[in-house]
């Protein structure tokens, strides 16, 4: 019974620690939700072999979407004209990073990954996207749009409806906020959409990520980790076994990504997991061959394996030039915060999560009624 104690008091402490940044990081996705137009975003990705890879990839770093969540965003994006380079680059970028898992990452991780992470994530959509285009491009090529089935963030999806008759039940100017409405409705939509559709997705993979860190720290032996996971290029491939199938969000990764680095994995393999686990996942390979073909998810999956070890032996080497320890520095930053202040951003994480909770379940009785 002593080891379940110690599991909750380290989950509790991670929980703590991430709370006021994933709040951030929340607000920060919600107002990128309202402020920025996808019908503008989708006119800069169509044309070009690389300027519109540059843009997508760029695009994508902040948007916190987790590998299903950013499929309809990204067929939204190709129905509106942007090629399959760009795609391709939106679909890695946006889970492997995000306003969220960049602020979490600070809390939980030393700045050096913190930074290395998204750059990391930049490096491997932009080159997978000028890939896909040197092999595929065509000038005028027309954009269609897959048959997806259902998936998560049902609010990006309806970013795709069209005309006043589509049919989606809603009024048109509630999907993307008109000149005429104020800051503060903005405001007011992008909390919404950051507690509702970002929160609601992310906050059940986040806990499932506290809990399995938690018991990464209480019981897995330092020297296990050490001997197969201290670094080095078999390291980095055995975290991509580990990663490449999994489904798990940005956010979600980093906690364990914490605990990992605490016990010995250096670095540079804790930056492959970060890239690989999230961007990728079996579950969503067959729709992402109906958006970029066979050759295309070959592409996908080969730059995001290749980057990411490149990246990993990279910032290992950056680690060791410069005489830094992740280890020493991890967790720094959210110890600088006043105890009050995280014991209070962890009270409002979970009361938004009771009432997320509390709400989905009243929509699953009134359907069965």
């Amino acid at each position: 019974m002593h080891f379940i104690y110690d599991i909750a008091v380290s989950a509790w402490t991670l929980l703590e620690q991430s709370s006021l940044y994933i709040l951030f990081g929340l607000l920060i996705g919600g107002l990128l939700k309202v402020f920025l137009s996808p019908d503008y975003v989708a006119t800069h990705l169509g044309k070009g072999r690389v300027k519109s890879v540059f843009k997508a990839a760029l695009l994508g770093v902040p948007i916190p979407l987790c590998s299903c969540g950013v499929l309809p965003a990204a067929a939204q994006l190709k129905k509106q004209g942007a090629n399959n380079g760009a795609t391709t680059a939106f679909l890695i970028a946006t889970p492997e990073s995000g306003a969220d898992s960049i602020a979490v990452s600070w809390a939980l991780l030393d700045p050096l990954l913190t930074v290395a992470r998204p750059v990391a994530a930049f490096i491997s959509a932009f080159v997978a996207g000028v890939l896909e285009n040197l092999l595929s491009y065509r000038e005028g090529q027309s954009a269609i749009l897959p048959v997806l089935p259902p998936l998560p963030m049902a609010s990006v999806a309806s970013a795709a409806c069209e005309g006043a008759s589509c049919g989606c039940g809603e009024e048109h100017h509630t999907h993307q906020p008109t000149q005429a409405q104020g800051l503060w409705n903005r405001l007011l939509q992008g909390t919404r959409y950051a507690v509702n559709d970002i929160w609601g997705d992310l906050a059940g993979w986040f806990f499932v990520g506290i809990a399995a860190a938690a018991c990464i720290t209480v019981m897995v032996p330092d020297d296990l980790i050490t001997r197969h996971l201290g670094g080095g290029l078999g390291s980095m491939l055995l975290m991509l076994l580990v990663g490449i199938p999994m489904y798990i969000c940005a956010t979600a990764s980093t906690p364990i990504a914490a605990a990992l680095i605490l016990k010995g994995v250096s670095p540079g393999t804790a930056l492959v997991f970060l890239l690989a686990g999230p961007a990728t996942n079996i579950a969503a390979l067959a729709v992402l061959i109906r958006i970029l073909g066979k050759k295309g998810v070959v592409v996908y999956l080969a730059s995001i394996a290749v980057v990411s070890v490149l990246c990993g032996l990279a910032l290992d080497g950056v680690y060791f030039a410069l005489g830094l320890s992740a280890m020493a520095t991890i967790g720094v930053v959210a110890e600088t915060l006043p105890h009050w202040l995280m014991l209070g951003a962890t009270g409002v994480l979970l009361l938004l999560s009771a009432l997320i909770l509390v709400r989905r379940f009243s929509r699953k009785s009134a359907g069965c009624c």
